[in-house]
């Protein structure tokens, strides 16, 4: 069966709706967390969630049991490894650092330690093919535009909001961006395998959430439970949100490659969170001015990277 192609325009334009519903998803997760004051229960909430909202749409409609129907032969015959089943550790790790750090640091401060990750590891997964693209050239200019992206990162620590805070939170999210090229490149493989990113997200979630689970039963134990769940819905919104972010992302990876994907989420990630922490600044929160400049040097790193320079430089030639 011939896959239909779409411009490359138009899977950009969903990786920035990706990034836009990540910064929405961990500002969500972590209010959660800093109301419960306990970002491991907040996480298992927010994949919890998620999951359920995936089974009942796995069973509701034809895709959805399709794909199952060959998740479940494939798991029989074993012709998945297990490795590409094992997005989900990634997601529980993103969850898990929203729902602990972003109520302190911010959006924005959170984000750039994940642009960091994202850069990185999007150029080392393109050049060796992990990715369901395969093998992606990295090109003088995708290293120009991953070095803008750290460029971005490092603009947030000339702030006075990161000397604020314990040096984890600020590596955690830089683990998370590692992580999320990773998943993303992962789910986009396994959904070439099932034929439906439905079926890959909701792999995704039921590791995510078993490993959250597991987290948060043994950090229950040690400190007590949450003295009692906030009433205000939106904070349960989370895992809707990383349902359909994963979703996009497992759907159109193949279209663009790990590091574009990443890099235009970045726009739609800082973009955001520079609303939300403008109009809600966190503790840590590095200032608008600040927040600007991280926001207008990821759009660069973006069409650095996106633009086809040669296409270009020839049509002017």
């Amino acid at each position: 069966m011939t896959r239909t192609r779409i411009p490359i325009w138009t899977a950009l334009a969903g990786a920035v709706l990706i990034g836009v519903l990540t910064a929405l998803q961990a500002r969500i997760n972590g209010q959660l967390g800093v109301r419960l004051e306990d970002g491991f229960v907040a996480a298992v909430i927010s994949f919890g969630s998620g999951l359920v909202l995936l089974v009942l749409l796995s069973l509701a409609l034809p895709a959805g049991r399709r794909g199952f129907r060959t998740l479940r032969s494939q798991l029989r015959a074993r012709s998945i490894p297990v490795w590409m089943l094992c997005g989900g550790v990634a997601g529980a790790l993103t969850v898990a650092t929203q729902g602990l750090a972003v109520g302190i640091i911010g959006v924005a401060l959170f984000t750039v330690g994940v642009v960091a990750g994202q850069a990185v590891c999007g150029l080392v997964l393109d050049r060796t093919g992990f990715g369901p693209a395969g093998a992606v050239a990295v090109t003088p200019a995708r290293v120009a535009g991953g070095a803008l992206a750290l460029v971005a990162a490092g603009i947030s620590l000339t702030g006075g909001g990161a000397r604020q805070v314990p040096t984890w939170m600020l590596v955690l999210p830089l683990l998370v961006g590692v992580g999320l090229s990773w998943q993303q490149a992962t789910n986009g493989r396994l959904r070439q395998r099932l034929g439906t990113p439905l079926t890959a997200t909701l792999v995704n979630f039921v590791g995510g959430t078993l490993v959250l689970a597991i987290a948060a039963l043994v950090h229950v134990a040690v400190v007590g439970p949450p003295a009692s769940l906030p009433t205000d819905p939106w904070l349960y919104l989370g895992g809707a949100t990383g349902v359909l972010y994963i979703f996009l992302s497992a759907a159109i990876v193949s279209y663009t490659g790990v590091l574009l994907l990443g890099l235009a989420s970045v726009v739609g990630q800082l973009g955001t969170a520079l609303l939300m922490d403008t109009l809600w600044p966190a503790p840590a929160s590095p200032g608008l001015a600040i927040e600007l400049a991280m926001v207008l040097v990821a759009f660069a790193s973006v069409v650095v990277a996106a633009v086809p320079w040669r296409s270009v430089l020839r049509r002017r030639g």
